[in-house]
């Protein structure tokens, strides 16, 4: 029998109508058999990182986010673009992480995947969100890639449902990808 990997997916959007949402919810029927993926908890409540506010106690919201990066075998960050970079909200989450003592994405296998209504993507944001993780020691998956570029035509607007099949071909070969590359840093 296969082994099987609990993966955290988390929305870099809080957008409900969100395109990257979408797209976050349509991964567990495009996963391979040995991937169990469960969404993350909202960082919608997080407040702005503030070392002050930390001293007084990390809040509830950002350790039950850290706990579920913690028990996850790996983490997928499906994320838009927000002026060519990574969206506040995610960064913050990011941010408030990086700061306790057990750093949940510290040897994290992460894939990143992104949805845009414009031509690249979101890929400035993965090249900032890949940095950004890539200081707090997570590992970062390489190939193949996920943009999903001119959103609004691959997602059905009413649905919230891909219908490119060439975008969820090469979100099953990334996903496949992943599974092994978690296997490899299991071992």
């Amino acid at each position: 029998m296969a082994d099987k990997y609990n993966v955290l997916v988390i929305c870099g959007s809080l957008r409900k109508g969100s395109y990257n949402a979408s797209v976050a919810r349509a991964l567990p029927g495009l996963a391979p058999p040995e991937l169990a993926l469960t969404a993350a908890p909202s960082f919608a409540d997080f407040p702005i990182y503030n070392y002050d506010v930390q001293t007084a106690g990390v809040p509830a919201a950002v350790n039950a986010w850290a706990d579920a990066i913690r028990a996850a075998d790996g983490v997928i960050i499906v994320s838009p673009e927000y002026n060519w970079s990574i969206p506040g909200g995610l960064k913050n989450a990011i941010d408030w992480v990086s700061k306790l003592k057990d750093v949940p994405f510290k040897d994290k296998p992460v894939a990143l995947q992104s949805a845009s209504t414009g031509q690249v993507g979101g890929a400035r944001m993965q090249y900032h969100l890949r940095m950004a993780l890539t200081s707090i020691d997570a590992v970062m998956f390489g190939r193949p890639e996920v943009f999903v570029n001119f959103a609004a035509k691959k997602v059905d607007e009413k649905t919230g449902e891909i219908v490119d099949e060439p975008t969820k071909d090469i979100i099953k070969q990334q996903l496949a990808a992943f599974a092994k590359f978690i296997k490899r840093m299991k071992a």
